[in-house]
């Protein structure tokens, strides 16, 4: 069984990526200080949302994911973020490489969900390892309790989201949705998709508006 640590160090909006991302700047040390020749490690990433406190406007904006705060302590469950993998090069000792991993603005999503209400502070994350590592004449699994912790800043999603949705985001609706509410901004002769989502509040019942609000 190899000795493998990882820790990692920082994060930030991934650069020139067809889609957002973000990249992970992870080392790892192999304990043993023998040399390994490669690691396909994996990575599954998850958000531990008891790993901070929350105001009274973050608690409102993730009552969809998680109820109402009283129901927390039991409600409050790790939320799978994404994964990915990395092919780790040769080293001996300590090495360091970048994981990207993708992420989406998709509100069906509860990543994104917690990561859309957090606005600012840290997003309490667990990385967790798998994989492969290969020595000369040997090839052995990457421990299954490996695991790292960090505190990814918010502000580091939300300005990767801002490289491709700036200033907003969005919502995946169906077809026929689609369908009727550019028939709705046709004949109010709306301009944007704001002004049809006002309009719609607007006539809305007061104490449906109020319990939106």
């Amino acid at each position: 069984m190899m000795l493998l640590s990882f820790t990692v160090l920082g994060a930030q909006p991934s650069p020139q990526t067809a889609s957002p991302s973000i990249t992970f700047r992870l080392r790892v040390e192999d304990l043993a200080r023998e040399p390994v020749h490669a690691i396909a490690l994996r990575c599954h990433v998850r958000i531990d949302p008891r790993g901070r406190r929350y105001t009274q406007e973050e608690k409102s904006r993730l009552y969809e994911l998680f109820g109402d705060p009283s129901q927390w302590d039991k409600s409050l469950q790790l939320v799978t973020m994404a994964q990915t993998a990395v092919m780790v090069p040769s080293f001996t000792g300590t090495t360091e490489c970048d994981v990207v991993l993708p992420c989406t603005y998709d509100l069906e999503v509860a990543s994104a969900k917690y990561l859309h209400a957090i606005r600012e502070g840290d997003v309490p994350l667990v990385f967790l390892f798998s994989g492969m590592a290969f020595r000369t004449g040997l090839v052995q699994p990457v421990p299954w309790d490996r695991e790292a912790s960090y505190r990814m800043p918010a502000s580091v999603w939300r300005s990767t989201m801002d490289r491709f949705f700036p200033g907003g985001g969005w919502l995946r609706v169906s077809s026929d949705t689609i369908d009727r509410l550019q028939a709705f901004r046709g004949r109010q002769a709306l301009v944007s998709w704001d002004d049809v989502i006002d309009r719609l509040f607007a006539q809305a019942e007061p104490s449906v508006e109020e319990e939106i609000a």
